[in-house]
């Protein structure tokens, strides 16, 4: 079993390091806000620290879970910054959806102290991390992942390397453009079965079945046609996570149509209030139009 550090405590992050302390592995934890960081130690033991820098000292592996590619450069750069506080040889995971330029710098920084960077963003919501069954896509050094990946494992139901440093930025990428089109998709046909006098359930028990089967309507179109929208990553981090797709697209010469487009149906959703309903809330969106 590992000393690892688990830096963020959000919806994703604090179940995530209580699947740490259930593995075994020894968790010392910081949060922005302290008292959060406070209950988690009361809820699953292990400590808590008052900077980065603090719970990086002495760690095997550090896992990082924040907003941004600001908060992340704050939790890993700095006096009081985790890279700060950790020996050569260690291994510093990130969990955060950032962009590939951030990754690389931060690879860049690590590698400078001896330290291993693996990027590591996740998919699989609040519930994949409360479950412990994310799906994990990696890029870095190979032994560095080879290192990392049974601490990942606690909460991991699937964690594969695609690459160096910031292939797993760019798999997260196609995670969540797949996901804007599937949305919006899904969006369309629960409306237009509405709208033509449809029963939505019993028409997504039969087509879940063919070939427009998804996660998203396993998981989603229940509380979708129940107009329920508290399940889920929220639309201002799908907002933010689009950008940074279509930055990249723009970098790599990829187009990307129909992600531009749903983006700014998201655009719509802030608008009408939801930017912290779940991502699914497209259907909202089109709901309010056929009122109008």
């Amino acid at each position: 079993m590992a000393k690892v550090a688990f830096i963020g405590l959000g919806v994703m992050g604090y179940p995530m390091a209580g699947h740490l302390v259930r593995a075994g592995h020894e968790v010392t934890v910081y949060n922005r806000t302290a008292a959060k960081a406070e209950r988690w130690v009361g809820e699953h033991g292990g400590a808590s620290a008052p900077t980065p820098r603090e719970a990086a000292e002495g760690a095997e592996f550090v896992m990082a879970c924040v907003g941004n590619d600001d908060d992340l450069r704050e939790v890993c750069l700095g006096e009081h910054g985790a890279l700060a506080g950790l020996a050569p040889g260690t291994v510093f995971v990130d969990h955060t959806t950032v962009s590939k330029r951030v990754t690389e710098e931060l690879h860049a920084a690590a590698a400078q102290r001896q330290v291993s960077f693996v990027d590591a963003p996740v998919s699989g919501g609040q519930a994949g991390a409360e479950n412990g069954k994310l799906s994990v896509m990696c890029g870095g050094d190979e032994g560095a992942y080879a290192r990392a990946e049974p601490v990942i494992a606690a909460y991991a139901a699937t964690c594969r390397r695609l690459g160096a440093s910031g292939a797993g930025q760019l798999a997260k990428m196609c995670n969540q453009i797949a996901i804007a089109g599937l949305l919006q998709g899904l969006s369309e046909a629960l409306n237009f079965a509405d709208r033509a006098g449809l029963d939505g359930a019993q028409l997504v028990e039969v087509i879940s079945k063919g070939a427009a089967g998804s996660w998203q309507m396993e998981n989603r179109s229940d509380t979708m046609l129940a107009d329920e929208f508290d399940f889920g990553f929220a639309v201002d981090w799908m907002r933010k996570d689009l950008g940074i797709c279509l930055s990249t697209g723009d970098e790599i010469g990829a187009a990307l149509p129909v992600t531009a487009l749903v983006d700014q149906f998201y655009k719509d959703v802030q608008a009408m209030g939801g930017g912290r309903w779940d991502t699914s809330s497209l259907i909202r969106r089109l709901r309010a139009f056929a009122q109008d």
